[in-house]
């Protein structure tokens, strides 16, 4: 990126040099025009005429050119210029889509947290008046809204009538771009797969669809639709302090991106409330009965996931506040060294930061329920749901993925567990209508093996979120990697055969041992966006089975896929 932002400066200074060249040239020949103000006009004249007669020329050229060349010729210069054409347009919609950055995140139209006065999401872009991101700042490829009542996931009327009609693919030529691409060997034995119109819902390609296997990250499309559906985008986790007497205790909701410095700013709200009642000496507790059952993953102790508990610094992360001065560690996702015990941690680093504030703590932090009735004396809010499912989504956030998946069941006031977690999911998807047969969410991660969906739920969530009537999912694509940019998608998409979907393709990624899947949005060579999933198992490496995966989506983003 820095790279990137110095050419840009070069050429820019280029562009001001040349700018400030061609000023005092024409300066000086503004001079000249008022002291000769004849010779001034007749030069402008010959000026004119020599520039008319080079036009001609070149046009007179340019059709005699034209009428010369064969059929195949006039058609490749057609494609050439449309696919100009269309470049600049989608290039100008991913930028739109894809908003500022924020320390490194792409923070996507995250809207109503900038009116709030705390947490991340202030910095996001506005969108509509009511807070919710426009439908075409998304979807600006999806074209207008059919009135064929066909029940597609855009039959409201979000953007009717606002472009004109781009028909989508048909079945065959579709197949028959596709298919030779998912025989390529490197993808495993199975090989699942579903492509539908974005606008209509309607289904254009299947292998095996409605076949269930494991999916990997790309369950974390239904942990977001599922939370999302069941809080709403604007809602945040409350990580709270509250006192009785002497005794504080710091309540866990669940937030896994509590930072160091959430925590010190907690901490010096708590001494001032403190210091009101006369208080200076406290004995420190930390509740998490927040989430019930074991805090273990089935994976065991993972550098990719922490034990799974609603108190938590950094996500448990080893290394301190990633850019601010910690004791090492500089990121704040992918796999890392993890704290045995999250909870305990958060406890002693909010002990740390009280008696840096005048609070004597007495002994060490003891896990106990806060009391009935304790005062409120600090609280800190998360970002809001929507920008945590971009985050997730962008990074495959395994921390934040099990957090959303316990917020979904607490949105029905159930237990939040591993299995009540999964649970709640599939009540929440069920009650969408989604095609939900042989599904199992045995977590919120795709981290364990257990899981099943189909290619047709993954297609099915990704329409949803591009419904214009459910404007509170849009998280769910905004958040999606873009191919070679960013997230999970970064270092793919190279070489020959993968660059054309460069920029594009927009998918979640799913990678486990044998297991890989993609998932996501594209739009094509005419415009119209469709939604895919293509989902492996048994592939002999990983990198191979990925280029192919890669190689399917780009044939989708180059595929006019029209018969005729």
């Amino acid at each position: 990126m820095r790279d990137t932002a110095n050419r840009a400066y070069r050429f820019a200074a280029r562009v001001a040099r040349s700018a400030a060249a061609h000023t005092r040239s024409a300066a000086a020949r503004a001079r000249t025009a008022v002291a000769h103000p004849r010779t001034a006009a007749a030069r402008a004249r010959t000026a004119a005429l020599r520039t008319t007669a080079r036009a001609r020329g070149a046009a007179r050229g340019a059709r005699r050119r034209w009428r010369a060349a064969s059929p195949q010729q006039r058609q490749t210069v057609r494609l050439t210029a449309a696919s100009s054409a269309l470049g600049l347009v989608v290039a100008l919609v991913t930028v739109a889509s894809a908003g500022p950055w924020d320390s490194g995140q792409r923070t996507a139209e995250r809207v109503r947290a900038a009116r709030q006065e705390h947490g991340s999401g202030r910095d996001h872009t506005p969108g509509r008046p009511d807070g919710y991101p426009m439908a075409p700042q998304v979807l600006a490829a999806a074209g207008p809204v059919p009135n064929q009542g066909q029940g597609g996931p855009q039959s409201g009327s979000g953007n009717r009538g606002t472009r004109p009609e781009v028909p989508p693919p048909t079945a065959s030529a579709l197949a028959d771009t596709l298919e030779p691409l998912i025989e390529d060997g490197s993808l495993g034995a199975v090989r699942h797969a579903s492509v539908v119109d974005a606008v209509t819902g309607r289904q254009l390609f299947s292998r095996d669809a409605k076949a269930v296997s494991a999916p990997a990250s790309t369950v974390k499309l239904a942990t977001a639709v599922a939370a999302l559906t069941a809080r709403g985008e604007t809602y945040r986790i409350a990580t709270r302090a509250v006192g009785e007497g002497d005794r504080v205790t710091l309540v866990g909701g669940g937030d896994p991106t509590l930072t160091e410095r959430d925590l010190t700013a907690m901490a010096a709200r708590t001494a001032r409330a403190l210091d009101k009642r006369g208080v200076h000496k406290i004995r420190l507790g930390y509740d998490t009965s927040r989430y019930t059952g074991t805090d273990q993953h089935v994976i065991g102790p993972n550098e990719n996931l922490a034990r799974v508990t609603p108190l938590m610094v950094e996500e448990g992360r080893t290394g301190g506040t990633p850019g601010a001065g910690g004791s090492g560690g500089n990121s704040d996702h992918g796999p890392a060294p993890r704290v045995a015990d999250p909870a305990l941690e958060a406890a002693k680093a909010f002990a740390r930061e009280l008696g840096e504030k005048g609070v004597s703590v007495e002994g060490a932090p003891k896990e106990r329920k806060a009391a009935k009735g304790a005062a409120e004396l600090a609280i800190h809010h998360s970002a809001t749901l929507g920008a945590l499912v971009e985050r997730m989504l962008t990074n495959s956030d395994n921390d934040i993925a099990e957090a959303l998946a316990r917020q979904t069941a607490l949105a029905g006031e159930k237990s939040a567990g591993f299995k009540s977690a999964g649970r709640a999911v599939h009540r929440t998807l069920k009650k969408l209508g989604l095609p939900l047969k042989g599904a199992r969410f045995a977590d919120g991660s795709g981290l364990d093996r257990a899981d099943r969906v189909s290619p047709a739920l993954l297609t099915r969530l990704l329409t949803l979120a591009a419904d214009p009537d459910r404007p509170t999912l849009r998280p769910v694509l905004t958040g999606l990697p873009v191919a070679g940019f960013t997230g999970t998608l970064d270092s793919r998409y190279g070489g020959e055969r993968g660059e054309p979907g460069a920029g594009l393709v927009r998918a979640k990624t799913g990678t486990l041992t044998g297991v890989n899947t993609l998932a996501g949005t594209v739009v094509d060579a005419d415009g119209r966006m469709l939604a895919f999933a293509f989902m492996t198992t048994g592939a002999s490496g990983r990198e191979v089975a990925q280029q192919s995966l890669d190689r399917l989506a780009s044939a989708l983003a180059n595929c006019g896929c029209r018969e005729g």
